[in-house]
């Protein structure tokens, strides 16, 4: 059984960093693209970032481009956001999501497992 656990949510105040971080079980890790999406209240959930398995600088949200980093460690099966120079536009929910393919994508439907997600509250 394959699981996505976020973790590391939390309120800052603008301007302020966090990092989250999910860690997966029951998949060949190694083998999959991890990406990060995130949903505001009332809103369509959209995606942030992204890095193949087989490597690469990542893909960002243009909005989020300068400001977060995504990264992996295959040998710990974890993904990481770092997140710098928040502000209040990036509350959301942030989840991790797992897709087969090599190459990274922005579209939710080419993910096929997610998490239940981590809440993040920007203050300003």
């Amino acid at each position: 059984q394959v699981q996505l656990v976020e973790s590391g949510g939390g309120l800052v105040q603008a301007g302020g960093s966090l990092r989250l971080s999910c860690a997966a079980s029951g998949l060949t890790f190694s083998r999959y693209t991890m990406g990060w999406f995130r949903q505001a209240p009332g809103k369509e959930r959209e995606f942030v970032a992204a890095f193949s398995w087989s490597g690469g600088s990542g893909s960002y949200l243009d909005s989020v481009k300068g400001r977060f980093t995504i990264s992996r460690d295959n040998a710990k099966n974890t993904v990481y956001l770092q997140m710098n120079s928040l502000k209040p536009e990036d509350t959301a929910v942030y989840y991790c999501a797992a897709r087969s393919g090599a190459t990274t994508s922005p579209y939710r439907a080419q993910y096929d497992y997610w998490g239940q997600g981590t809440q993040v509250t920007v203050s300003s």
